[in-house]
């Protein structure tokens, strides 16, 4: 798996403590999970780590990154601002 370019990754911008991060690549999503997230306990963190570990080995898929690193988020109270594509077309979504 390349870490700097992740194709079948959607943009995330996660707003952690006041800071805005952008996710588009697998570095991008290992980096705030390991380095800028708030605290490491947390059973949908604990998944998104796993997940993270499982792309870089080539064992898991963007996509279910993408989604843990959501639920993560979410329960975690941090902000995501989730860019879609349809059709060629990117619409902003908000997701807490």
């Amino acid at each position: 798996m390349q870490w700097n370019a992740s194709p079948n990754f959607a943009p995330l911008v996660l707003f952690l403590g006041g800071r805005r991060r952008i996710v588009k690549t697998l570095r991008d999503a290992a980096e705030v999970l390991i380095i800028d997230w708030p605290f490491d306990d947390g059973e949908e963190y604990v998944a998104a780590v796993k997940a993270c570990d499982d792309a870089v080995a080539g064992e898991a898929g963007m996509e279910e990154l993408r989604e843990l690193l959501l639920r993560a988020a979410r329960e975690a109270g941090i902000t995501a601002l989730s860019v879609v594509s349809d059709s060629g077309k990117t619409t902003p979504h908000m997701a807490a």
